[in-house]
């Protein structure tokens, strides 16, 4: 018989369940995903640092835990609430089950809950703050609910942020013509430094709480500020750092960095009631009608009526309205508040990185 386990909401709701992955406890942010597949990148994609992710597919696991898909260092997430994990899982590249992957990060998880009634619960009242109890009463959890500090409270960027700058393919030769592009990691998805390498690009990565000027000695050719867990409101020196940079290199905003470069421009951010997470998000192109389907994480969204005179709206989420993107009218700056890079979801606007990178060659070309 496997232990007993819960979720604890901060509106005194319980979910029971059985416990596997670590055997410890918890607090974080409950949130839900509503990607089908993807779960190892779930886990290690910074952006969930704090959080405990609710996965609305009902069975996890299937295809085990593979050496390549890996999103970051390691598990991201605070916890995992699943319907059904699966511990006999079959895949040819799979190494370690799910229990097995977060066992080894200390990171608990719970399953054989309505995750159905988790995520009805969530988009009627809105994310709320929750807890895996194993061997404690739901008072004592809730207590820790209650003593403990909020999501909004804490500046997630800081504990996912690499420690030094590292370059991403340290074997590409410094003499030859490929474009510099530094990354700001807030909480950066690995695969965004492998579709820049891919398209042609020295990468290097630096930490968020780097300087303008750390930034600039680097000579890039253009500045990604990347995606990552959290408030803005928390990012004043990551705001003041873009504020810095624009108009002096081309700069690229994804979901966190998006709001971050609004921000730095003079606009203002709010939570959303439930966010945005999964791989099924339509989102509209205002230059051209196409609707994407795109993959989003992000809870916290730019106020449309907040983006200053210089800027306009280039994409909107089409379940509600919210601000998926802009440019600057003056400067090359570009911002997306969806993942192009996908992993997991569709891969069908990597072509946002053919964009800014054709404003780095421009910019190369005019310097």
């Amino acid at each position: 018989m496997a232990d007993k386990a819960s979720l604890v909401l901060e509106d005194g709701t319980v979910f029971e369940g059985e416990a596997f992955g670590a055997a410890t406890e918890t607090i974080g942010e409950v949130v839900f995903n509503t990607s089908m597949t993807g779960y190892q990148e779930i886990l290690t994609d910074p952006s969930y640092a704090g959080q405990i992710v609710v996965p609305t597919y009902p069975l996890i696991g299937n295809y085990g835990i593979n050496d390549d898909d890996s999103e970051s260092r390691q598990v991201q997430v605070k916890g995992f609430v699943v319907r059904e994990h699966c511990e006999l899982p079959s895949h040819w590249q799979s190494r370690k089950t799910l229990h097995e992957f977060l066992e080894s990060q200390g990171i608990p998880g719970v399953s054989g809950v309505d995750t159905r009634a988790i995520t009805r619960r969530l988009r009627s009242r809105g994310v709320m703050m929750g807890a895996i109890a194993r061997d404690e009463m739901v008072d004592e959890a809730l207590e820790r609910l209650k003593t403990g500090p909020r999501y909004g409270e804490l500046d997630h960027v800081s504990a996912v942020t690499t420690r030094q700058a590292y370059s991403w393919n340290e074997e590409t030769s410094a003499t030859d013509s490929k474009l510099e592009i530094v990354v700001i990691d807030l909480g950066v998805k690995y695969n965004i430094l492998r579709i820049l390498e891919s398209k042609g690009c020295r990468v290097k990565a630096i930490p968020s709480w780097a300087t303008a000027e750390a930034v600039l000695a680097n000579d890039p050719d253009g500045v990604l500020l990347s995606p990552g867990p959290g408030d803005p409101a928390m990012l004043d020196y990551a705001v003041d750092m873009a504020r810095s940079l624009i108009g002096t290199v081309p700069v690229m905003g994804i979901c966190l960095g998006h709001q971050v470069l609004g921000r730095a421009l003079g606009a203002s951010t709010y939570k959303l009631k439930f966010g945005h997470r999964g791989g099924n998000h339509p989102v509209r192109d205002l230059s051209t009608g196409r609707i994407h389907i795109t993959a989003q994480n992000h809870g916290y969204s730019i106020d449309a009526a907040s983006m200053p005179s210089n800027t306009v709206i280039t994409h909107i989420n089409l379940n509600d309205e919210t601000v998926e993107g802009f440019r600057h009218t003056e400067e090359p700056v570009l911002a997306i508040q969806y993942h192009s890079e996908g992993s997991p979801g569709p891969q069908d606007n990597v072509a946002m990185f053919d964009q800014f990178l054709e404003m780095a060659r421009d910019w190369k070309g005019q310097a």
